[in-house]
């Protein structure tokens, strides 16, 4: 392109983003600083991006899902597992509010991954966690609303006074329903979907606010003193009473598992480079505190006999605490609210999930990507095709629902192992081989960042060992063996392997996907400012980049 003809075709091509009103100026250039133009609409607000998060963390539903984790611990495991975990996860969140903040992209994790690596690893790495994360996101969905099931279900069989029990193929049945619902309101809501999360929120914290009032007023002559809540170990398991502690970590180490998904929607949220980072924190810091009441109050409001809690007719813990407190009426009400929140939890999460497969299938990683690729602008531009693959991978690994309650519990560490690998190795490679090219966004740790991402890559890889110990004990049986082992192994060790035979000759990392003739003076100075080569794009001058030399020689950085 002449210089000549270059300013007047600027002028007569505006924008893309902005002409269709998909993001600011300043928005696109940030992402454009990352070679992608802007395709989704970016219409979640700071709040709106904290609530997607905080949604599909569905703190109460959550952790009546995983009171078989915690619970055997007995009280101290409930409450101090909660508070020590939850400190934990926010510094992940910390380390990886730093690169959100500095790197807004959908697909942030593996971009990060591919960016700072070493040439050597960045193409397998990054394909490897690409991969993690995307399964780990569909795990999310399927232990979401196999949770929503038994929920749904519990109901029932308090209504029948515990007169009845479903099977698998209904558990199963339930569970089919339920995605996809998700897969036709994920796909048709999309224009109200960022306010949806405030309602969703709103809904979690009504819920929060009704059980923290009800369980001590209902249980008023039988709670539990300070020092049954604080100080009162258990053990249930054949495990050291220690390690029976550890593994109640499981439950807050799932519950606040989502705040990756702050990244994912971050090609759709105003001010991203502030959105991101501070969605994260907010989300998990609103965990921490309001979950650790709720396990106070928990704690308080129990029968002390866990064991029964456990054993409950009622098919989950949860529902006899209700039960216990409040009585038949009182549980069916509080069942039924906590079943609408997991089900609005399995929406955020589809939403996320098809947000990430999206970026994936962008720069091509994903089998079919070309058809999984397209924006669907009538549906206001959404992944619509994306959205349905998830829901489709989400029914097949449903399945496991029909095999036996180990195998569907697997389903809960799929999500936990999966998504710790995917968060802790962009961490790892930017520390590691990276750290002279990062450039902190407007939210930043400072001298802190270093020792906080040791930290989270510490509490991450632990979290992966806890996520495959058998929970019951050392010496499992087929029915009590945790299964997580065996599926994420084969999600691991099948995308390496699907790297080395055949991805290796085509994948080499994140596509630029810019268009020079949909670039505004904006986006092109950002461009020169980053260093990034594109054809057509005129040249920058050496003064415009610290080392322009050096950012030329790096293959992420040229079409």
């Amino acid at each position: 392109m002449s210089n000549e003809k270059q300013p007047e075709r600027r002028r007569s091509s505006v924008a893309a983003a902005t002409s269709d009103g998909l993001a600011s100026e300043d928005d696109a250039a940030v992402l454009a600083k990352l070679g992608y133009k802007q395709e989704l609409r970016r219409n979640f607000t700071m709040i709106e991006v904290f609530g997607i998060a905080f949604s599909i963390m569905g703190l109460l539903p959550s952790i009546a899902s995983t009171l078989s984790y915690s619970l055997p611990a007995g009280p101290v495991g409930l409450v101090w597992g909660w508070f020590v975990a939850s400190g934990f996860i926010f510094i992940v969140g910390l380390a990886m509010a730093d690169l959100g903040s500095a790197m807004p992209t959908s697909g942030g994790l593996y971009w990060w991954t591919h960016f700072f690596a070493s040439p050597k690893t960045r193409n397998a790495l990054s394909f490897l966690v690409g991969y993690s994360n995307t399964l780990g996101l569909v795990g999310g969905l399927c232990s979401i609303d196999y949770g929503f099931s038994l929920m749904f279900l519990s109901v029932i069989v308090i209504a029948r006074d515990g007169n009845w029990t479903p099977s698998n193929g209904v558990v199963y049945a339930v569970f089919l329903c339920c995605v996809l619902l998700h897969g036709v309101l994920a796909s048709s809501l999309s224009k109200v979907m960022g306010k949806l999360q405030t309602v969703f929120s709103i809904a979690n914290f009504v819920l929060i606010a009704a059980t923290i009032i009800a369980l001590p007023i209902g249980r008023a002559s039988e709670r539990n003193d300070g020092k049954y809540i604080f100080a009162t170990t258990g053990n249930l398991t054949t495990w050291p009473t220690g390690w029976a502690w550890f593994l109640a970590w499981l439950s807050p180490i799932w519950t606040i598992g989502a705040f990756d998904s702050c990244v994912h929607m971050s090609e759709e949220a105003a001010n991203a480079t502030k959105a991101v980072p501070y969605g994260i924190l907010m989300s998990i810091g609103s965990c921490w505190l309001f979950g650790f009441i709720i396990c106070i109050v928990i704690a308080a409001c129990i029968n002390p006999d866990i064991e029964s809690l456990l054993g409950s007719k009622f098919g989950q813990p949860m529902a006899q605490i209700y039960y216990d407190a409040i009585g038949k009426k009182g549980a069916l009400a509080l069942m039924s609210l906590l079943f609408i929140v997991q089900f609005l939890m399995g929406l955020s999460i589809l939403v996320a999930a098809s947000r990430q497969s999206w970026a994936f299938s962008r720069d091509g990683a994903l089998p079919f990507s070309s058809f999984f690729r397209p924006i669907s602008k009538s549906l206001g531009y959404i992944p619509f095709r994306t959205i349905w693959g998830c829901v489709f991978l989400a029914l097949v690994l449903g399945l496991l629902c029909l095999i036996a309650p180990a195998a569907a519990a697997a389903l809960f560490s799929l999500a936990v192992a999966g998504n710790n690998l995917a968060w802790g190795i962009p961490i790892f490679c930017r520390l590691v081989w990276g750290e002279a090219k990062f450039k902190p966004g407007p939210f930043y740790t400072g001298r802190m960042s270093k020792p906080l991402g040791w930290t989270a890559i510490v509490f991450l890889t632990f979290g992966i060992l806890l996520s495959m110990m058998p929970v019951g004990g050392p010496n499992p049986t087929p029915q009590s063996m945790n299964y997580t082992v065996v599926i994420n192994c084969a999600v691991w060790g099948g995308s390496l392997l699907y790297y080395f035979i055949d991805a290796r000759k085509w994948f080499t990392g994140p596509k630029i996907t810019l268009d020079v003739d949909e670039l505004t003076e904006t986006q092109e100075a950002a461009l020169r400012a980053e260093g990034l080569d594109i054809e057509g794009l005129a040249p920058t001058n050496e003064s415009d980049t610290e080392n322009p030399a050096e950012l030329s020689k790096d293959p992420n950085r040229k079409v």
